[in-house]
């Protein structure tokens, strides 16, 4: 116990009749907190008190910060700043906590959640610890944010003391013998967290340095070159855009310069010159024991940092009217999107997802017609003006695909390089054959969680040519005029005036108004397939494209586009071997959304008591059940499981899950679905396109998983005001980080919510507006604002699904009221959406 950083207890029964020398431990300083009679009535019983070991944080730094004391709540919260400490963190704040059993819980942890914010908003770079004897209250309800670390019983079968802090695994809890006469157990906390010094190793990565300089020598270059002498030379298409290619990442290698940068995982942009001199200084001072050295030496050290910060966030301030260098700068300060550590990865494993990613081609044994009839629909051409357009869109910071073609350079030569990848589309289109260096692709595989298990725990992220992208946007504009409207309008990915919110808001509306009949229910089966987008069969989508009405020519091209595709999987230094693939999209292309969307656009209900919708690969059937009988939504899943097996589709029954919707008094035994012989789980919630939907179509727990979110991300608000940001930058982070997690998809969900929880989601507003100084917008009026934006879209859009309900009254000036018998549906979207308007 000697060995202790701190020893935190509860219940120590002290008063001011005894000194602090009486419980003192050698080598320990004593920070007490008695129980008041005046303040709770008791003169017995209660108290809280630290004992804090010297040679972790001598007297001197320790400071107390607050303490209170209530009939229902007692705590002492100190702030230490020990001899060493991870270089993430300024100070530990410690708060030792005890809520007597028969207290108001719910106000005793308002009150004790209300002082760790304040405190919280005026160090936001320390670590908080709050630990204690909390009977029954639970500290996560008002801060879902927090993490608890004590998980065996500590008072008999019960568990009564928690510790909680705002990082996971940051502590081991072990169970020890009592003190003395207590019946509870004393709790040994050993540190778990690892510095992020010593999360992720330093990394070296090549980076061109460009310049004024050499963007203008490489349009002198490109000026004067004769790109027809490429054409003239080329056997064909493939031969032509290669040596393009070529002489483009020639150019750039040759002018361009480049060096090697090594970077540290805590590495600050901040860290000038000027502090690395006065680092050294201070390096130099301490190892020469000259004490008035050491200290002027870290004198100006300090200053010289004040001063490095002042000038990057001042830096970072004057970028306001540039949105993406302002985000970057506000990113790196409060360490907002902080870099996760890849797992070590070996040669093997690239060779086994490269094989892996490309199962669904080996299972496929329908292969594209190698020739084609050409119709009588003369090919598409795309202008120069509209390859240089797009050239100018690109994202210079875009990684470079398989080609080496930076995306600096087409941004910066545009109206040189237009003219030669012009010729190059064109003479694609005319073919109807795509260059073999466009369907290149580098696989890099990304992490889905943490713990890596299995090969589909990496999500395949595919890196294609920045040329081809702009190519497939071209592409795109020609498929998407030669469709109709109607086609497909429960799908509502990629399409104008789409959301996830209309597909949330018709299926809440679908299944709320069937609920109003007398004996009914809703089953939503949410359907999970398996790599959607690697399953599509080209020349089963050729045919479908053909039934739309495209062009032969262009149904050719998008053919060419998908067969022989090469495909590498690199994972930081390591490439595997390439494969050929004749089957579905890459995850990255410009086309592959759209392609997969025409590929199940038949994908619809077979029945009208059914309800297929659709938002990319994440497909849902609701089956409005009336009496019981559930004959056509089960046909309606075997229909959907034929189709899957007729396209190519693999359904993933593990992860498909069912909600069940039932306000039926007398409630029947729901028989599960069966998807090739294995039944379906059901779930008591779903999070359906993002929100967290509920067999009793209540919002507390999607509400509470956005509380905990909004509240994580306060952190990096409150770090923003301790560097000394403007209140317009503040406010700025606040709508882009934190009020969009509170306001996502909100016309779905908050109309329906109950005041507990619209309180609960203001309490984040009301801390933002403390951190920030200001006045915000209430998530009330936000609410207001965009249903009626809403509304407004869906009454323009004639194409739209939901268009039909918003019908004018005879008078053309208001709109006809929807019936409801419950409040359920009457506090819906639409139903809100019109009374908006009607009193608006």
């Amino acid at each position: 116990m000697r060995d202790c950083c701190v020893i935190c207890l509860t219940e120590t029964w002290l008063s001011d009749k005894v000194p602090d020398s009486a419980v003192q431990l050698p080598g320990f300083s004593v920070h007490r907190a008695d129980r008041s009679q005046e303040l709770t009535g008791k003169s017995r019983g209660g108290g809280v008190c630290f004992m804090i070991n010297n040679s972790w944080c001598d007297y001197a730094n320790v400071h107390p910060v607050k303490s209170f004391c209530s009939p229902d709540l007692e705590y002492l919260m100190v702030k230490c700043r020990p001899f060493w400490l991870p270089r993430e963190f300024t100070a530990v704040i410690i708060t030792a906590v005890y809520i007597p059993p028969q207290a108001d819980t719910d106000r005793a942890l308002r009150e004790l959640y209300s002082a760790i914010s304040s405190e919280e908003t005026a160090h936001p770079e320390a670590a908080f610890i709050t630990t204690g004897d909390f009977n029954k209250g639970n500290l996560k309800k008002v801060s879902p944010k927090l993490h608890q670390h004590i998980h065996f019983n500590t008072r008999g079968d019960r568990l009564l003391d928690h510790c909680y802090t705002s990082f996971r695994d940051a502590y081991k809890a072990l169970p020890r013998a009592p003190f003395g006469q207590s019946d509870h157990r004393s709790i040994l906390l050993l540190p778990a967290y690892r510095q992020k010094l010593k999360q992720e190793a330093p990394t070296l990565r090549a980076v061109h340095r460009w310049s004024d300089q050499s963007e203008s020598t490489l349009r002198d270059c490109f000026d004067h070159a004769d790109w027809e002498m490429f054409h003239v030379a080329a056997k064909d298409i493939d031969e032509y855009t290669d040596s393009v290619c070529g002489f483009i990442r020639k150019c750039v290698e040759d002018v361009v310069p480049s060096r090697t940068v090594k970077s540290f995982p805590n590495q600050k942009p901040w860290i000038n010159g000027d502090v690395r001199t006065a680092l050294a200084a201070r390096s130099t001072a301490f190892a020469s024991a000259n004490t008035s050295d050491y200290k002027h030496a870290h004198y100006q050290l300090r200053k010289m940092i004040k001063a490095a910060k002042r000038e990057y966030r001042d830096r970072v301030e004057q970028q306001f009217d540039n949105p993406r260098s302002m985000w970057q700068g506000l990113n790196t300060i409060a360490d907002f999107r902080g870099k996760t550590s890849t797992p070590q990865t070996t040669a093997s494993l690239c060779e086994d997802l490269n094989v892996f990613y490309a199962r669904f081609d080996t299972a496929n044994t329908m292969r594209p017609d190698s020739v084609r009839t050409a119709d009588d629909v003369s090919a598409r051409t795309v202008s120069e003006e509209d390859v240089r357009r797009y050239f100018r869109r690109v994202n210079p910071r875009k990684a470079t695909g398989p080609d080496g073609i930076p995306g600096r350079v087409l941004k910066s030569c545009a109206a040189q390089l237009a003219g030669v990848f012009t010729h190059i589309f064109n003479l694609s289109l005319a073919l109807s054959v795509v260059p073999a260096c466009f369907k290149m692709a580098t696989i890099v595989p990304v992490p889905k969680s943490s713990t890596i298990s299995s090969l589909n725990d990496w999500r395949p992220v595919a890196l294609t040519p920045i040329v081809s992208k702009c190519f497939e946007k071209l592409v795109r504009d020609f498929i998407c005029s030669a469709l109709p409207d109607s086609l497909d309008p429960l799908q509502f990915a990629y399409r104008h005036n789409r959301s996830t919110d209309d597909a949330i808001a018709l299926t809440l509306h679908a299944a709320l108004s069937h609920l109003e009949k007398r004996d009914t229910y809703v089953r939503m089966l949410f359907v999970d397939y398996s790599s959607a987008f690697n399953t599509i069969v080209p020349s089963k989508l050729d045919r479908k494209l053909q039934d739309l009405g495209l062009s032969s020519s262009l149904c050719s091209w998008i053919l060419n586009f998908l067969s022989d595709r090469r495909q590498v999987v690199r994972l930081g230094s390591t490439t595997s071997s390439p494969i050929t693939l004749n089957t579905g999209a890459p995850q990255g292309c410009v086309l592959s959304p759209l392609l997969y969307s025409l590929y199940t656009y038949d994908c619809t209900a077979t029945n009208n008591s059914n309800i297929i919708v659709k938002f990319a690969d994440d497909t849902t059937v609701v089956g409005l059940i009336t009496n019981g009988d559930e004959t056509a939504y089960r046909e309606e899943v075997s229909a959907l499981t034929h189709w899957c097996q007729d396209n190519h589709l693999t359904l993933n029954v593990a992860k498909t899950k069912e909600l069940i919707v039932d306000f039926r008094r007398c409630r029947g035994v729901h028989t599960p679905i069966t998807i090739n012989g294995a039944a379906v789980e059901r779930v008591s919630s779903f999070r359906f396109l993002g929100v967290h939907l509920a067999e009793d179509l209540t919002w507390s727990v999607h509400i509470n998983k956005t509380v905990k979110k909004a509240q994580q991300r306060l952190f990096f608000l409150r770090r923003l005001k301790r560097f000394g940001m403007s209140p317009r930058i503040l406010r700025t982070f606040y709508r882009c980080a934190i009020e969009s997690i509170l306001t996502g998809c909100i016309t779905t969900w908050y109309g329906n919510s109950t005041a507990y929880n619209r309180k609960a989601l203001q309490r984040v507003v009301r801390c933002a507006e403390r951190i920030i100084g200001g006045e915000l917008p209430s998530l009330q009026d936000i609410y207001r604002k965009r249903c009626l934006r809403k509304a407004g879209r869906i009454i323009k859009d004639s194409s739209h699904p939901s268009h039909k309900l918003f019908r004018l009254l005879t008078s053309g000036k208001m709109f006809c009221s929807i019936r409801s018998r419950t409040s359920r549906l009457r506090d819906s979207f639409f139903h809100q959406a019109i009374r908006l308007l009607n009193t608006s």
